[in-house]
């Protein structure tokens, strides 16, 4: 006998796509009964139709959880500058990696109390946390030794551990470019800094833009106002009108808010020209007369390569305490800007061009403009061309007049990272902590 066979078979696969960390497991539902049929040709003209009921277990994989991600911030979302730029960076990935993350934010914590906030989200089920302020940083480390299996990065700080990794957009060379337009732009060679906390960012950043002020102005000094606080916006509008009335016409800061900015636009307004910068989110609409250009942050570029390798497994709570991103210009992370694609308020580019200087390295004269613009794309290669903190020709001094740097030798990143003197330009002290 003669059998040919043919067989119908329907296969239905459920698969789950498991990316990263924290997903789902899989789970064996009951064994699902399958109906075969057989339809068997013999030689003759009879066809026989065979039923054969079969049981077979069918594994069906569950979709995978999503990563419950939260970040913690010190100021509140609105503030325009430092948390709002970090909950831009939020919203982005949130909806990058929609099908895979789900995100939560709590807003204004207190330094000291940010340990019992990272508790309270663990409890609610959050498995990578951002804590976004250096204050934050003791809190932080104190969680990730008590909750291992948790993923932590923090922002700004220098203490890591194995599920604890650092990171930061820093804007030493953007401020630096900021210095070169502000010493261009001063009449009185009184350039102000309206200054947050005494800590090495802060001061790494006043050097940096008294560096820019002193190269293509070096009879300008920049004067310091301490406010002790990284949001508060009476503190900043005061500083700013006592440097005003000290005779300071261009000022920069490190405050989270736009109020520098609108004191500025007050001053123009009422004839008394005062040019200002600005800090970490677009702030030209504040001040359309005075916004000289300013530092932007795009912590999305940070925040979207953290994720990604988190999901994909490539960071997990055992391998972080050697993860420390430090995101300049050449990574993306900030930008040269009054507003995202306005490198300089257009207004200001004819004053700049007119200000002619010797570029420092080649002896070229150009003009202020160029020199920005020149030095922006140097910092911008993969591998920076120019740094702020390298001495040239000669040496970089501190105020007291010891040698910060030799010429011909750079400041690495640890001597950056710890930096707590003024360069010989600055008015103005450190507070002791």
């Amino acid at each position: 006998m003669r059998y040919q066979v043919v067989l119908a078979v329907v296969v239905v696969a459920i698969v789950a796509v498991a990316i990263g960390y924290f997903v789902g497991t899989a789970a064996v539902p009951p064994p699902k009964t399958v109906t075969i049929t057989t339809t068997v040709a013999t030689p003759t003209t009879v066809t026989t139709t065979v039923t054969t009921t079969v049981t077979t277990p069918v594994t069906i994989t569950k979709a995978p959880e999503k990563l419950k991600v939260a970040f913690i911030y010190v100021g509140p979302i609105g503030d325009y500058g430092w948390t709002h730029a970090h909950d831009v960076g939020r919203r982005y990935i949130t909806n990058l990696f929609k099908d895979y993350i789900d995100t939560t934010y709590v807003e204004s914590v207190e330094e000291p109390k940010v340990y019992d906030v990272i508790k309270k989200l663990i409890g609610e089920g959050y498995k990578l946390i951002f804590t976004t302020s250096f204050g934050f940083m003791d809190g932080t480390l104190k969680a990730a030794q008590e909750f291992p299996n948790i993923i932590f990065f923090h922002c700004s700080g220098y203490k890591r551990w194995d599920n604890m990794g650092t990171y930061f957009a820093d804007f030493y060379q953007v401020y630096y470019l900021n210095g070169l337009m502000a010493g261009a732009l001063t009449k009185s060679d009184k350039v102000g800094y309206v200054a947050a906390h005494p800590i090495p960012e802060v001061i790494r950043h006043i050097n940096a833009f008294a560096l820019g002020v002193k190269e293509v102005n070096p009879n300008a000094k920049v004067y310091v106002r301490w406010i002790h606080a990284w949001y508060d916006p009476a503190k900043a509008r005061s500083a700013a009108e006592s440097l005003i009335a000290e005779g300071v016409d261009v000022i920069a800061f490190t405050e989270d808010s736009p109020a520098v900015i609108e004191v500025a636009q007050e001053y123009y307004k009422r004839g008394v020209p005062v040019y200002a910068f600005a800090h970490y989110s677009p702030m030209l609409k504040f001040g359309p007369d005075v916004v000289v250009s300013g530092q932007l942050v795009r912590w999305e570029v940070i925040y979207a390569d953290i994720v990604a390798k988190v999901l994909t497994g490539v960071y997990n709570t055992t391998n972080l305490r050697n993860v420390d991103y430090w995101w300049l210009l050449s990574e993306g992370a900030v930008e040269l800007g009054a507003d995202f694609g306005v490198p300089i308020n257009p207004k200001f580019i004819p004053m700049l061009k007119e200000v002619k200087i010797k570029e420092k390295i080649t002896g070229e004269e150009m003009s202020v403009y160029d020199l920005v613009m020149l030095r922006l794309k140097q910092m911008s290669e993969p591998r920076p061309a120019f740094d702020p903190f390298c001495a040239v020709k000669e040496p970089i001094l501190t105020q007291d007049g010891k040698v910060l740097v030799r010429p011909g030798e750079c400041l690495g990143h640890e001597d950056l990272w710890n930096m707590m003197v003024f360069v010989d330009n600055v008015v103005g002290s450190i507070p002791v902590s």
